[in-house]
């Protein structure tokens, strides 16, 4: 998703930003935060018991089967075809779950991404995840206990605003870049660099 050179602008652009801060700043980006298949299973299940009975009509004529086998039949046909769309296009997946369904899973995502990296371990509790689901065109930043309980999460909506339009439009260098520039400056502002440990986190952005 990010090649070499934009891994190592957004590497830069996080020592910078900790450099003045004691903080800890760590990246994320999910091409997808699930697969779908079964929520879009559900969706197709659902529209198979509407589509089939049209299709038994047809079958009824093309056939003169009894019309409960022709259901059954119109039913299996649809959940085949179906399933084997489902299976080879995530893409469309992706477009045939309902859209809280999708910001549902790339916010869970986000919380395990949080404590899987450690981030929820820094010495002074003030690591922040930068976290962004490209299929879902989300993003979110989540701070830890020390720093969370001092800002307030609508601080961090502009900059949540502008990583989303940067990645819809190809910028998500630029976008991670300015988020982390961002995120620094409220970790300097409220942890200053003079406490500063260890660095706990790697500098880098985890695809996943």
């Amino acid at each position: 998703m990010l090649s070499v050179g934009q891994h190592a602008a957004v590497a830069d652009a996080i020592r910078a930003a900790e450099s003045r801060s004691s903080g800890e700043i760590f990246c994320v980006v999910a091409r997808r935060s699930d697969g779908y298949f079964y929520p879009a299973a559900l969706v197709v299940a659902l529209a198979t018991l509407v589509a089939s009975l049209p299709a038994a009509v047809v079958l009824d004529r093309l056939w003169g089967a009894p019309p409960a086998t022709l259901l059954v039949v119109a039913q299996l046909l649809s959940l085949a075809l179906a399933g084997a769309l489902l299976a080879a296009r995530p893409g469309l997946r992706l477009r045939m779950v309902p859209r809280a369904v999708k910001l549902r899973r790339a916010q869970d995502n986000a919380r395990r991404q949080f404590l899987a990296r450690n981030i929820h371990r820094t010495t002074g509790r003030n690591g922040v995840l930068i976290f962004v689901s490209l299929a879902e065109r989300y993003a979110e930043i989540i701070a830890d206990a020390a720093l969370d309980a001092r800002v307030d999460t609508a601080v961090w909506q502009d900059a949540v605003e502008a990583l989303t339009a940067a990645a819809a439009d190809d910028r998500l260098t630029d976008g991670l870049c300015a988020a982390v520039d961002r995120v620094g400056a409220v970790l300097a502002e409220h942890f200053p660099a003079a406490g500063r440990a260890v660095n706990a986190l790697p500098d880098h952005v985890a695809e996943i």
